[in-house]
């Protein structure tokens, strides 16, 4: 990656009668996940989200729009269009500064390539070297803007793509410690360039295991005096007591904000930094039907085209669920691993030992009543296939570990229970009797699995027999067209089969 800075002056209208022309406010979003409509509990929408853009752009002089990453998938308008929906709405909403997610790189490099190149926002990675993919051209490391005087630098931190994004779709992109760089980086802003403030927009996730996450770039800071974050879908809500904290004591003891919106675009994040004393106050702006009143009907006749596709796709029937099943509960993790045993062993022409799918690739629960190809789309949008592995035991149980760990996957075929103080399994059984590490078994799972996805690194030690020509989706409503589900009323098992203790 060319290593350049951007210094953007920014236009200040003359005669203002603003009574806030001595803030720059910062609107911010995270993992939206192309949820371009708003969810069944009537939360969220783009549309309402820009009447919220609008309403502070004509309040204030100096506005900036943010997003941290996960913009993509999750909905047929990712599936059907690639990333274009999104990108005109985004665009079109004024979006200044983005960064990747890892959804980001689900279709693979070309099409992120062409996502990008077509985007209006200035794209940020401080931590990602790109120089060996197409994508060095289009992102700097940092930008510094500058308002009433102040320099406002922003750069941009990214998790490991290590195990979380197939590495296939990230060929080239080379990681950088994210701690180092941020610190590096923000303290040649503060100390060479001069930036009044740093902000640091991150996709690492506000706390988790798979470290760093965003308070531990803000407790070994110094320079950074502001973290907009993504990936973990975590709401930061200063006016609600039970939220986690916003504010986060860095390396020489002083707090800095860290702040997210949780996810599905239900909230936009306000940031208000007074350009006088460089005090920041901060609030969540609900996304709800309130707001539907004040749409814009311009912005919305972008999207009709778009919706009339999505709304045939949501009509066709493929099943039906007597009742609604959830991924909560595991009942609908059961019948997502279920349904990937058939796939399996009718890809192998016989029995497999057991079939192993992540909770986290089913992205929607299934309410009672008519399944349609558009629901099983959203509900595993993924372009995953079913694979068949041969795969030992040893490198099993490490996999089961690393479910353990998230208390608990799908797996069908097996039963494992866990420790929850240490994410360790105590007990394994395939078929009923218990693993033998030097074993070798014949498992069923999903190709983003086996090449080490979602943290399942010995998967990788496995050897692939057999492949699906479908990708999962399709393979699952064949299921319910053609295989053991075809004209049943599907009920939900809820039997836990990782139990944690």
């Amino acid at each position: 990656m060319i290593l350049k800075k951007v210094l953007i002056p920014a236009l200040v209208a003359l005669g203002s009668l603003s009574a806030y022309a001595d803030n720059l406010v910062i609107l911010h979003t995270n993992d939206t996940h192309s949820a371009i409509d708003p969810q069944k509990d009537g939360t969220g929408g783009i549309l309402r989200r820009k009447v919220i853009v609008d309403s502070v752009r004509k309040a204030n002089d100096n506005v900036l729009v943010i997003d941290a990453g996960d913009a993509l998938q999750g909905t047929l308008y990712y599936t059907l269009f690639g990333g274009e929906v999104e990108r005109k709405l985004m665009d079109a909403m004024g979006y200044d500064i983005m960064i990747l997610g890892n959804h980001e790189f689900d279709s693979g490099m070309d099409m992120l390539h062409k996502y990008v190149s077509q985007s209006k926002a200035q794209w940020l990675t401080t931590n990602y070297d790109l120089r060996e993919t197409p994508l060095d051209s289009l992102f700097v490391p940092y930008v510094i803007k500058e308002y009433g005087g102040r320099k406002i630098a922003f750069i941009g931190i990214n998790l490991n793509p290590e195990g979380m994004i197939s590495a296939a779709n990230s060929v080239g992109v080379r990681y950088m410690d994210a701690i180092k760089a941020a610190n590096s980086t923000a303290w040649s802003l503060k100390h060479n360039d001069r930036a009044d403030m740093v902000v640091a927009v991150t996709h690492i996730g506000y706390n988790s295991e798979i470290k760093p996450v965003d308070v531990d770039i803000a407790a070994a800071s110094e320079d950074i005096d502001l973290i907009i974050g993504g990936h973990s879908h975590t709401k930061i809500d200063p006016a609600d007591g039970r939220s986690p904290a916003w504010k986060i004591a860095n390396a020489l003891g002083d707090s800095i904000p860290v702040v997210q919106t949780g996810s599905l675009g239900r909230f936009v994040g306000e940031i208000a930094i007074d350009l006088d004393n460089m005090g920041v106050s901060y609030k969540l702006i609900p996304v709800n039907s309130r707001l539907d009143k004040d749409i814009d009907a311009d912005f919305a006749a972008i999207l009709t085209p778009y919706r009339h596709s999505v709304d045939s796709i949501l009509g066709i029937k493929v099943g039906k669920a007597a009742e609604s099943i959830v991924k909560a509960d595991f009942g609908l993790v059961n019948l997502v691993s279920d349904m990937v045993m058939e796939i399996g062993e009718k890809l192998n022409g016989g029995a497999v030992d057991l079939a192993v799918m992540n909770k986290g690739g089913i992205r929607c629960d299934m309410p009672a009543g008519d399944i349609t190809r558009g629901l099983i789309m959203q509900m595993m949008p993924f372009d995953n296939r079913v694979v068949i592995l041969d795969i030992s035991g040893r490198d099993l149980a490490e996999g089961f570990d690393v479910m353990a760990g998230r208390f608990g996957d799908g797996i069908s075929g097996g039963y494992a229970e866990f420790d929850k103080n240490t994410g360790k399994c105590t007990r394994i059984l395939i078929g009923g009797k218990e693993l033998d590490p030097d074993k070798v078994y014949r498992i069923a799972t999903i190709d983003y699995l086996a090449t080490g996805g979602d943290y399942m690194k010995s998967f990788k030690n496995g050897r692939e027999l057999a492949r699906s020509n479908n990708i999962l989706y399709d393979d699952m409503m064949d299921c319910l067209l053609n295989g053991s589900l075809k004209g049943k009323k599907i009920k939900a098992d809820r039997t836990l089969r990782m139990v944690g203790k």
